[in-house]
């Protein structure tokens, strides 16, 4: 699955020409420069709790559009839509034309159950917002202890090799990206945070980035727009996300 910051990109370009898109003189903060990575971040293996027992139990401890600003609504699924996915030959088509370089970059933001399998349940939302704004969570629940520290590791590790890479999308699109630090309050039992700068056709997008263990379950937060969402707001989107984990029936 693939989803983010590319994701938003082909969005917004193919409205590039009823925006009013940013220039050398009026460019958003993505462009600037990001600060380093932060210190690594280990969740402890002996973290324990009882993983979400199947998807329907993990997708109502997610964000829903109540906990999210004014404005955002749910991305609708093909299945809301009355569609049906496309072939399979169709998805490795698409999937052919577009490339990362150095390759591995490709799965940074990918959902944490793609980055590290076995999760015993996972599940993801999207909502967009104005301006042409997501917030994305997705969310993977473990076994063991063990095992949510591993895919925390995973997500990690993977970061300190993109911090800057390119690539191009499914229409041969290029795209370039940067990977730097954020600063951001600790959520859950442990949680990293990094911002994803992505620059398309000469426009910028930002994606401010929260990844958590609570318990055995990891959550990633991602928040994509022209300009980086408010840092309050996300730090307060990531409490609540959490606190949800945290109190809801393992199903």
């Amino acid at each position: 699955m693939f989803r983010g910051p590319f994701v938003a990109a082909c969005t917004l370009l193919a409205v590039f020409s009823l925006s009013a898109c940013s220039s050398a003189s009026d460019e958003p903060e993505a462009t600037g420069a990001l600060p380093p990575l932060g210190p690594a971040v280990t969740a402890s293996p002996d973290q324990s709790g009882v993983p979400f027992a199947g998807q329907a139990a993990l997708q109502a401890a997610l964000l829903d559009v109540g906990d999210l600003p004014v404005g955002f609504s749910p991305v609708p699924t093909l299945e809301d839509l009355g569609l049906q996915p496309a072939p399979e030959a169709a998805d490795r088509g698409a999937a052919s034309a577009a490339s990362t370089d150095p390759a591995e970059c490709g799965a940074i933001l990918s959902p944490v159950a793609d980055q590290r399998i076995g999760a015993v349940s996972s599940a993801s939302s999207s909502f967009t917002g104005p301006g042409f704004a997501s917030i994305d969570q997705d969310a993977a629940s473990y076994a063991t202890g063990a095992d949510a520290a591993d895919a925390f590791a995973q997500v990690q590790n993977r970061l300190d090799g993109c911090t800057e890479y390119s690539g191009t999308d499914a229409d041969g699109v290029h795209v370039q990206n940067r990977i730097g630090g954020l600063d951001q309050q600790p959520v859950g039992d442990a949680s990293v945070a990094f911002r994803l700068a992505t620059t398309s056709a000469g426009f910028d997008l930002v994606s401010d980035v929260v990844v958590a263990v609570v318990g055995t379950t990891v959550t990633q937060l991602v928040a994509t727009g022209q300009d980086p969402i408010d840092a309050d707001v996300f730090g307060g989107l990531a409490h609540t996300a959490v606190d949800k984990l945290e109190s809801a029936p393992a199903g």
